[in-house]
């Protein structure tokens, strides 16, 4: 079991049977969606518990996105429609480390611009990035 939550922890998420790959997005809607692009987990449907005050948008003919009402976190992206239905592609931030999933398939990766996974011209760790802003180890909000 796979537990997970959002960033303001109202809604929960329990899974069996979370994937161990991580999609990445960059279509037009997904780029508009995730701020940059949309990264998912695999899972079935009947196989996620999710708790708490979840919105929802059908953001296309075939599919739909969801989020905490209260904090705006993403938590899915699923087909309502085709081949697909019955599996969601919930957010790797739900879970510490990403639920042990690891990037695999970048799809509309031709119109990733300005965006990089890797390579970027500054990449700092999270240590030195916490080293260089001391601020940030005042404490977690919820």
């Amino acid at each position: 079991m796979t537990e997970g939550r959002c960033l303001c922890g109202e809604v929960r998420v329990s899974v069996e049977g979370l994937s161990e790959e991580i999609s990445a997005c960059f279509c037009d809607m997904c780029r508009r969606a995730g701020g940059g692009l949309q990264m998912g987990i695999e899972a079935p449907a009947e196989t996620v518990t999710i708790t708490g005050p979840l919105k929802t948008h059908r953001s296309s003919r075939l599919a739909e996105r969801a989020w905490c009402d209260t904090c705006g976190s993403p938590v899915w992206f699923r087909y309502v429609e085709g081949p697909d239905t019955g599996y969601l592609e919930l957010s790797p931030g739900l879970f510490d480390h990403d639920g042990g999933a690891t990037l695999k398939r970048i799809v509309y990766a031709d119109r990733a611009t300005g965006v990089h996974l890797k390579g970027a011209e500054i990449e700092m760790t999270s240590a030195q990035y916490e080293q260089e802003f001391l601020f940030l180890d005042e404490g977690e909000t919820p």
